[in-house]
């Protein structure tokens, strides 16, 4: 074994002096799948390196402490000042804001007080407005989207609940806001001073009470977040340190990452393709060299030892071009996603991801480039020659299948291992194996079926056909790569084209027009009245609103239960709580009763059935929830599918009557109206009462929209990087059968074939195999889509012929431009130089 590595160490050195000109195509490849990844892995890096730097900045304090409803109790702000802490008390809740034009929008209001921000800097324009108080009047800044809808300008008063506030300038920077969407509503800010004066808050209002604290230096964070906590008890607040600053973004940049790392491993295995096609090609042109080894004497194992040394070690060059274009493309992504991501990425070396990319393209470069290794080790020397003309390489080795197989499992391995989601890598990789599968017998079908039509009299088309299915023609390689590309965009396209069909035609009219929230007790029946009596409103509907933390199920804490990835989201967070004595309308049970309207003991509660199913509860199981700062232990009764894409009043927990009614809380209420008369029912409702926020749900749907959209052009944008390595793929195959076109057009010109013929079949050629890719791709992206959209994200499926026919159109295209640029050139060659030589 040694001996044939040292020997094939000599030799390869010797060839590489020869340049890697025909291995230009197998570094191209293996470049681009890794530098996609590398730069995908780098950019999270980079963004979780600036989430961790800028923690306490964005956290607003080293910790910080959030309670629902109530402020922090006076004997836990007294204990962290005790020990030094700084303090800064933030209350944040949703309002309206009412321009002197009449102008209404749903704003985040955020009061801050005098010690804000603990970090960083809050910067107004122009830079001398000021929220401080002058003439007796409060102030209030805007966020630029709200200004720009309001049509206010500074010194102009905006209404917010019951106060008149002067417009002090817009938001520049807010040191401790993470950039997100806002689908709800912008920012607006005041003074804690002002807050009062709006009568914004209520028994029961939807109300956010955070304390920031800002802990002497070298303070152990996470220890005195722990001593916090154990002195000052559990009263339904969470505690963060500046290392959790958002989880929530964390968590989106994890599950980000693991699908675009999917999406560059995806280009990569196209890649792998190429190198397979580019490998094979070199073998060939080296055909006379190894024959001549062998016929020398040279064993088998020397032969593989030469080839793969230099395989190797031009996969290592390609896989370094690639980390270098991904660190380069790191800075590209993070200047084009400068207002999507939560923060600037911090640029540096990390070498987590740069390993990680280049042990795929290591991975990939092994895998594809083995089997046709194994030929070249395995044919004997004269068979080898003929092998240039009769293309029968036969099977590898044992060995070499063992080896193969060995590498590809590890691929899939390190796929499924690194992911944020085992089961969904492990799917994806199925997938991928099927949808090669499915164009490698689509291939075999089309030569088949090219075969079956050579009795066609007409020239062209029969020698189009017959170009299909020729000894070493290409159909398989140029199908194969080119339709995974193009499965993935279609996939893509058709999964974004449903989710906009659902939110631009079906939502909208199962939606009602307007969520109304903070109403009081004593209002709900005034507005229910006043909403009913406008023109143009046909329903209204409202049920009591709580906020709740979920604590425990069954006895088990919240962080403890082991939940299915798909109803984790539910144990964070507060959810929604309402209560009712008789099943709300459109209730469906699948497992137990409603409890008695007149019932009057132990708290029940009906539950969502799919949260149930995946946290393995069941009728008879306790929920223990805290509301205002109070543990109550919920019965399960009954189970419930809900059917949230309708938008109107769902909640996960309904519970009986008694306790909760007792309980300060507030009422939500839906109003549905014509689109016409919108403006007008949101004005008349919220001047009545100023203390409630309508939330227009059509401009929230046009907000997600509006994200789906950017989402989608990222996701695009993303896929055309396996198009781009199929497009090299596809040329890398026309290239390597170049020669064979130019003796092919030298001796069909010779014999009398005009050029136009000559063109129009190889035009054949190329269109058909485009034809046949783009449709099996619309089929595979059709199916991926559906699977995705059914069952991922729960949701009817419709088909879109459009999307696809672009996608057909697209590929017969794509294959005929790159057929025409290779028969052009063919044609450009002089046959009396070429017949000379032969």
């Amino acid at each position: 074994m040694m001996q044939h590595l040292v020997l094939g160490a000599r030799l390869a050195r010797r060839e590489l002096r020869g340049g890697v000109r025909q291995l230009r195509l197998v570094l191209a490849c293996l470049a681009l799948g890794v530098a996609s990844i590398a730069a995908v892995g780098t950019l999270q890096s980079a963004t979780k390196a600036g989430l961790l730097a800028d923690g306490a900045r964005l956290l607003g304090g080293d910790v910080e402490v959030r309670v629902n409803y109530q402020p922090l109790p006076d004997a836990a702000l007294d204990w962290a000042r005790q020990r030094g802490a700084t303090t800064s008390e933030i209350i944040e809740m949703r309002a309206m804001a009412v321009a002197p034009s009449g102008e209404r929008a749903l704003v985040e209001l955020k009061s801050v007080d005098a010690a804000y921000p603990l970090y960083g800097e809050l910067r107004l324009d122009p830079p001398e407005a000021t929220l401080a108080a002058t003439d007796g009047r409060y102030r209030v800044a805007l966020e630029a989207s709200v200004v720009e809808r309001l049509g206010v300008t500074p010194g102009d008063m905006i209404r917010i609940g019951e106060a008149s506030l002067v417009f002090a300038g817009t938001i520049a920077q807010e040191p401790d806001r993470v950039a997100s969407p806002a689908v709800l509503g912008p920012r607006a800010l005041v003074l804690a001073a002002a807050l009062p004066s709006t009568a914004l808050i209520q028994p029961g209002s939807l109300v956010s009470y955070d304390t920031r604290l800002r802990l002497p230096e070298g303070t152990d964070v996470r220890a005195f977040a722990t001593q916090f906590r154990d002195a000052v008890g559990d009263g339904g607040w969470r505690v963060r340190t500046a290392d959790q600053a958002e989880p929530g973004v964390n968590r989106f940049l994890d599950r980000a990452t693991a699908f675009l790392v999917l999406a560059g491993f995806t280009a990569l295995l196209v890649g792998g393709i190429g190198v397979a096609t580019g490998v094979r090609a070199w073998l060939e042109a080296r055909g006379r060299t190894i024959a001549t080894l062998r016929c020398l004497g040279a064993p088998s194992g020397t032969i593989l030892a030469t080839y793969l040394i230099q395989v190797v070690v031009l996969a290592l060059i390609g896989i370094s071009i690639g980390l270098v274009a991904g660190f380069a493309l790191t800075w590209l992504g993070a200047q084009a996603l400068a207002g999507a991501l939560p923060v600037p990425p911090r640029f540096g070396i990390y070498w987590a991801p740069l390993g990680l990319a280049a042990l795929y393209g290591l991975l990939t470069a092994l895998t594809f480039s083995l089997w046709p290794l194994g030929r070249a080790q395995r044919i004997p020397g004269a068979a080898l020659f003929r092998d240039l003309v009769t293309a029968n390489p036969g099977w590898p080795s044992r060995g070499i299948l063992l080896a193969n197989a060995a590498t590809a499992l590890a691929l899939v391995a390190l796929v499924v291992g690194t992911a944020e989601q085992p089961r969904f890598a492990l799917g994806f990789c199925a997938g991928a194996a099927l949808t090669l599968l499915l164009f490698r017998l689509g291939a075999s079908g089309l030569m088949r079926l090219a075969r079956s039509l050579r009795g066609i009299r007409r020239p062209t088309l029969r020698l189009g056909l017959a170009n299909l299915y020729r000894p070493g023609a290409p159909t398989p390689t140029m199908l194969v790569a080119l339709g995974i590309g193009l499965t993935t965009l279609a996939a893509i396209a058709t999964i974004e084209g449903n989710l906009r069909r659902q939110l631009s035609d079906q939502m909208p009219n199962a939606a009602p027009s307007f969520f109304f929230i903070d109403i009081q007790n004593d209002q709900s029946d005034r507005f229910n009245a006043l909403a009913a009596a406008q023109p143009g409103v046909s329903e209204v509907r409202s049920v009591p609103s709580l906020r709740a933390r979920i604590v425990a199920v069954d006895g088990t804490p919240s962080e403890q239960v082991q939940a299915t990835e798909d109803t984790r989201w539910a144990l964070r967070g507060d959810r929604g709580l309402t209560y009712a004595a008789t099943p709300p309308d459109g209730t469906r049970l699948v497992d137990g009763q409603w409890w008695a309207a007149d019932y009057s003991g132990p708290p029940l509660v009906s539950f969502d059935a799919n949260l149930a199913r995946g946290w393995g509860m069941g009728v008879g199981s306790t929920v223990t929830v805290n509301v205002l700062g109070r543990d109550i232990d919920l019965r399960v009764a009954s189970l419930r599918e809900i059917q949230w894409r309708g938008l109107g009043i769902n909640y996960v927990m309904v519970a009986s009557p008694g306790l909760l009614a007792s309980a300060p809380h507030t009422h939500i209420a839906t109003v549905r109206s014509s689109e016409q008369v919108e403006p007008a029912v949101l004005r008349v409702l919220t001047d009545a009462f100023p203390n409630i926020s309508g939330i227009r749900v059509r401009d929230a749907l046009e907000a997600v929209a509006g994200l789906l959209t950017r989402v989608g052009v990222a996701l695009q944008a993303t896929a055309s990087v396996t198009l781009l390595a199929g497009m090299l793929v596809l040329a890398g195959a026309v290239a390597a059968g170049q020669g064979a076109r130019v003796r092919d057009a030298v001796v069909l010109k010779t014999i009398g074939a005009t050029r136009s013929q000559i063109r129009g079949a190889w035009l054949v050629e190329f269109g058909l195999l485009g034809l046949v890719a783009g449709l099996l791709a619309a089929a595979a992206g059709s199916a991926a889509s559906w699977a995705v959209v059914r069952y991922v994200m729960g949701a009817d499926w419709i088909f879109l012929p459009g999307t696809l026919a672009l996608t057909v159109l697209g590929c017969v295209l794509l294959t005929l431009a790159l057929g025409y640029i290779g028969t052009a050139l063919a044609l450009r060659v002089r046959p009396a130089p070429l017949l000379r030589n032969e």
